[in-house]
């Protein structure tokens, strides 16, 4: 079983676990639903992890599920957790992806519906067509509506964008809704926050005076296509390029808590309700602040308080409520289950990293011509080192591509590449007659305006094909006139996982 399988795996036992209902699963459930979270985010696969011997390295992944974990790649099984499995039917676990459908309604509907596997969504789509969902007991027209859009929004493989992208929308947007006389603030939410690779949809949050009015300014954004959704504090609309934008609106004096708990990541909040369980069991987070339920309903609890019972403490600031349990305030980044909230108890926090910590440069392409195998750049050498400067870079590399071995012999290879060393010699030589020292324009949250040393040193590189047998294309003695080379997979795409990984060693044995 790969990563995505085993996390599947665990997020059905944890669902299980959920439909028994007993008083004990409460911590079994928030362990499974960590470790399926932590595995499917891992860089390695979990095979590997068991045949190191550290399992139990992996959050949440404790003694009892590193058993079951061990069973399943020393048997292809665990019983225990097959033996629960097989309690519950396979097709409530299918309708678990739709938005709106936990383990328990999931189960209903099931069970009330007779609704058998394969296809159970389809399937549960008819029922919801027919109208036979209004008619169960707990359900209406509403439900059932809701049901049908879950179904319409499904999608089996949602399109990621890459991180500069989503920023640029999610920056419109903001600066749409602090348009809003209502708007007090304005922030991105979940991985975009989190300042992820890639994101899915945009989210993004409002402190508003007026929240309702906040959501009529929000549809009303000149590039919406339509809008998907539309309540008192939650509204969807979709803009071009078919990406989904989601906004929640919420009072000021509790934005806060509403921050907090839409960032995510869903496994950094399970480990935020772990910790605040710790502290007290009576103890609940969610986006509207911090509950307490009263010292008399709270059994063998470890702190005893006076808080009277669902008094919910509110929070105005994401860091009030971080504090409130005892904690730092966590930079989103540092957001996902791993050491940060014991970091944060020890202050131990580590400083995120921010565009003065840049050096330098040690890929780009100037449109510097040796007649390369693919695109140049667009810039000149002399322009791409005073950019480098302006931004406060300490060296930069010139990284273009090999030239085309089809139009050229290894000898005129050579000649383009000494040609580039002695431009690249001439611009460094320059630079160490005249050192710069200048003020740096770059600007964090976190840092000042500061001085800093700009342009030390220029490296010669290229950046060199490798070729469908593993060589490259240019002459061994053409790496002799550069400082450094890099080299990448330009080709045969097409590959499977085993060819790639041969196709690519034989370039590093060879190196």
């Amino acid at each position: 079983m790969d990563n995505v399988e085993i996390a599947n795996l665990l997020r059905n036992v944890a669902a299980a676990l959920q439909i028994q209902d007993k008083d004990d699963n409460k911590f079994k459930i928030i362990a499974y639903e960590r470790a399926a979270d932590a595995i499917e985010h891992l860089s390695s696969e979990a095979k590997d992890i068991y045949d190191e011997g550290k399992l139990e390295d992996i959050p949440g992944v404790g003694k009892s599920i590193a058993k079951h974990l061990s069973d399943i790649f020393e048997k292809g099984i665990s019983k225990e957790l097959d033996t629960l499995l097989s309690q519950i039917p396979s097709s409530v676990f299918e309708l678990l992806p739709l938005d709106g459908i936990g383990p328990k309604l999931a189960y209903k509907l099931v069970t009330e519906l007779k609704i058998e596997s394969p296809n159970a969504i389809s399937k549960l789509k008819v029922f919801a067509e027919r109208g036979k969902i209004e008619n169960l007991e707990g359900f209406g027209i509403e439900s059932q509506a809701g049901i049908l859009k879950a179904i319409s929004d499904y999608k089996g493989n949602v399109k990621r964008h890459l991180l500069n992208y989503a920023e640029g929308i999610s920056g419109m947007l903001i600066g749409w809704m602090k348009k809003d006389e209502n708007t007090v603030s304005a922030d991105t939410l979940g991985s975009l926050r989190r300042r992820a690779s890639t994101v899915g949809d945009i989210d993004i949050a409002v402190a508003s005076n007026n929240p309702d009015r906040s959501i009529e300014h929000f549809i009303n954004y000149p590039d919406s296509k339509r809008t998907l959704e539309k309540g008192d504090r939650k509204a969807s609309i979709l803009i071009p390029g078919n990406i989904q934008v989601d906004l929640r609106a919420q009072e000021p004096d509790s934005y806060g808590a509403l921050l907090q708990h839409f960032t995510g990541s869903k496994h950094h909040n399970i480990a935020l309700r772990e910790y605040a369980l710790s502290l007290s069991p009576s103890l609940s987070l969610s986006e509207y602040g911090i509950r307490k339920i009263s010292k008399q309903e709270t059994v063998n609890s470890k702190q005893k308080t006076g808080f009277n019972k669902r008094i919910t403490k509110i929070f105005r600031k994401e860091e009030e409520f971080y504090n409130y349990l005892g904690l730092e305030w966590i930079p989103p980044e540092l957001r996902e289950g791993g050491s940060e909230i014991q970091f944060s108890l020890e202050k131990k926090l580590p400083k995120i990293v921010d565009c003065t910590d840049i050096k330098g440069d040690l890929q780009i392409h100037s449109n510097f011509d040796i007649e390369t195998s693919h695109d140049l750049g667009l810039s000149s050498y002399e322009e791409i080192v005073g950019k480098a400067n302006a931004l406060g870079y300490e060296y930069v590399a010139f990284t273009e591509h090999n030239p085309s071995r089809s139009k050229h012999t290894d000898a005129q290879i050579i000649d383009l590449l000494k040609r580039k060393r002695e431009t690249v010699e001439k611009l460094n030589e320059a630079i160490s007659n005249k050192p710069l020292e200048i003020s740096s324009n770059r600007k964090t949250e976190n840092s000042k305006q500061k001085t800093v040393i700009g342009i030390k040193r220029v490296f010669n590189s290229l950046e060199i094909d490798i070729l469908s047998d593993g060589n490259l294309p240019v002459p061994e003695n053409a790496l002799e006139t550069l400082d450094f080379a890099l080299v990448s997979i330009h080709s045969n795409f097409r590959l499977n996982k085993v060819e790639m990984t041969k196709y690519w060693l034989i370039r590093q044995e060879g190196s």
